[in-house]
């Protein structure tokens, strides 16, 4: 049976609040940006599907090529992407893979051609498997285990969600 001082002491640990230096929270917002920027790139582009079929003059076959790409990249690379940053360094593996998606992302916006489309595609589905198990590993190295870290980890999720949630509203603009 438990004691009503058990009782007492893990009432008091659900209402304190878990505090953050200000160093861990912007660290928690950058990787928690970045996660929402793949979710987002992920979405939004089935969307804008027709728009970019009709500027580009491509046919459906085409067009899924756009989507495949990232998915294809994403999905190649994710578990190398974790392993990578354990022995290469976190923060090295994230900025190199953010720089990357950047590069890649402007590269897109400014291609004409389908092909290169498709590949700038491919190469932030590539980046992005390398920020989000870093991301998700920095989270547990830099936050302590137990409510601190769980908390982190429930804004980080929310934040991937929420970027592929947004992706369709955004896309469609």
């Amino acid at each position: 049976m438990t004691s009503p001082s058990t009782l007492t002491r893990s009432a008091e640990q659900l209402h304190t609040a878990v505090r953050w230096t200000r160093a861990q929270w912007l660290l928690l917002m950058v990787v928690c940006t970045v996660l929402a920027l793949d979710g987002l790139d992920v979405s939004m582009v089935g969307v804008a599907l027709p728009s970019i079929g009709h500027e580009l003059h491509l046919g459906t076959d085409s067009l899924q090529w756009i989507v495949s790409a990232y998915v294809l990249g994403y999905g190649s690379l994710l578990l190398l992407g974790g392993r990578l940053a354990d022995l290469l360094g976190r923060r090295r593996i994230f900025l190199i893979a953010l720089t990357v998606f950047a590069a890649a992302s402007l590269l897109g916006g400014l291609v004409n051609d389908p092909t290169l489309l498709i590949a700038t595609r491919f190469v932030k589905g590539l980046a992005a498997a390398f920020t989000a198990p870093t991301g998700f590993s920095i989270i547990t190295t830099n936050f302590a285990e137990g409510r601190e870290r769980n908390k982190a980890l429930s804004i980080f999720t929310t934040f991937g969600a929420s970027g592929f949630s947004l992706g369709l509203v955004v896309g469609g603009s």
